[in-house]
């Protein structure tokens, strides 16, 4: 092998400069190890938006002929690591040029490596993850996902854990040595994210996945038009304006008929009516016009534009008014508010069973008191019956108060 080729999964935005750290990572260590490397985002039909997955690719070669030789490309047909920092994106992404749902697997070469963030259990990760055609390995950083979200980058060491990770996975390509040396000499320049480089080398859990392991669903897809199929013309049709509901009151956005964004989603939020106090924050903060104004005043989310960012119940004042459940828990995309103005009662209690089942997500901006993200990755571990044996991963990370 000649050439590493890396992609990171992110959320659009929110992760946008966690992907950037750990794709620059990659080719800082690879020029230790005395390799060349080139780093860079995917553009085009998968644009940077809040909350929609994305992508940014890092490539390692030995020497520069070869390095350019695989930038010859518009972007890698094959990786042989997909590193995904947030494991509500389990299922892939989805692009804006019909291609349908990618699931996140899908670029791995036979003997490749999926390495995730995550506190899951490998069961219940492999219940989003899409079967494959050949076998794969699956590495888990325990960790959470880094969501700062509005632009706050959170410092909890995710990018250095990866990099420590990539090195046990690929040492022909990053040693350990060089990460620890790239991150020393580099602008992050901390001993104690070299230290949780080398924790996260130790501690990387790896389990190969056979083709019979993962979700059977057979992805959407779009048929893709032929050039004699297309219309005449230069023009790009835009999305019209929202409109009324009907009576006049209440308010619904047009959405974009084509890009299911809910073939993504692992999460969806369910929402409390009773409670809801109105302030508009989660129809202002949803990066797809998710929710639609209700004569009332309350806040549907429709969830055929729902792509399951979490975003409404990170900003949601009220405590669990919105919460993010797993999507596995839902069999349709049926309107939450018509089911609550129907019977409030029976909501309530369907509401109670929803909430009881979910898998925690917490979508923070920033960290409140120093070591609050141990405290909550152990509490999250616990829940979900994972045993670390070697202590609490990031224990020695240093936080930011934000």
């Amino acid at each position: 092998m000649s050439a590493l080729i890396c992609e990171v999964v992110y959320r659009g935005i929110f992760q946008k400069n966690l992907a950037a750290r750990i794709t620059r990572g990659i080719v800082l260590s690879a020029r230790k190890s005395g390799r060349w490397g080139i780093a860079f985002g995917r553009y085009g039909d998968s644009p940077q938006r809040n909350g929609i997955p994305a992508k940014d690719f890092a490539i390692v070669a030995d020497t520069k002929e070869e390095l350019e030789q695989n930038m010859a490309r518009y972007e890698p047909k094959h990786v042989d690591v997909t590193i995904c920092v947030d494991d509500t994106l389990a299922k892939g992404v989805e692009s804006w040029a019909w291609y349908g749902l990618q699931p996140l697997n899908r670029l791995i070469v036979p003997g490749g490596t999926l390495l995730m963030t995550s506190v899951q259990p490998v069961e219940g990760i492999l219940r989003d993850i899409h079967k494959k055609e050949s076998p794969y390995t699956l590495a888990l950083i325990r960790a959470k996902a880094s969501f700062s979200g509005l632009w706050v980058y959170k410092e909890d060491h995710t990018e250095v854990r990866v990099l420590g990770a990539l090195a046990k996975i690929a040492p022909s390509f990053l040693t350990l040595d060089a990460v620890a040396q790239a991150i020393k000499e580099s602008e992050w320049g901390s001993d104690l994210k070299v230290a949780s480089a080398r924790k996260a080398y130790e501690r990387l859990e790896s389990r190969e996945i056979k083709v019979s392991e993962g979700n059977a669903e057979v992805p959407y897809a779009f048929e893709l038009p032929r050039w004699w199929e297309m219309r005449e013309g230069v023009s790009i049709p835009a999305i019209p304006i929202g409109k009324p509901k009907e009576g006049g009151k209440g308010y619904v956005p047009e959405r974009n008929p084509y890009f299911k964004k809910f073939s993504t989603r692992t999460m969806r939020p369910v929402v409390d009516f009773d409670t809801c106090v109105k302030c508009n924050l989660c129809w202002i903060a949803c990066p797809d016009s998710v929710f639609d104004v209700m004569p009332d005043g309350t806040f549907d989310a429709n969830m055929e534009a729902c792509c399951g960012c979490g975003v409404c119940e990170a900003v949601c004042p009220v405590e669990n008014c919105i919460t993010m459940v797993n999507e596995a828990e839902f069999e349709d995309n049926a309107s939450q508010w018509e089911m609550w103005r129907k019977d409030k009662t029976a909501y309530k209690t369907w509401l109670g069973a929803k909430i009881g089942n979910k898998k925690a997500t917490v979508r923070s901006h920033g960290f409140r008191f120093r070591g609050q993200y141990e405290q909550e990755l152990k509490a999250d571990l616990d829940a979900g019956g994972v045993e670390i044996t070697a202590g609490i991963p990031g224990e020695n990370a240093e936080h930011k108060t934000i």
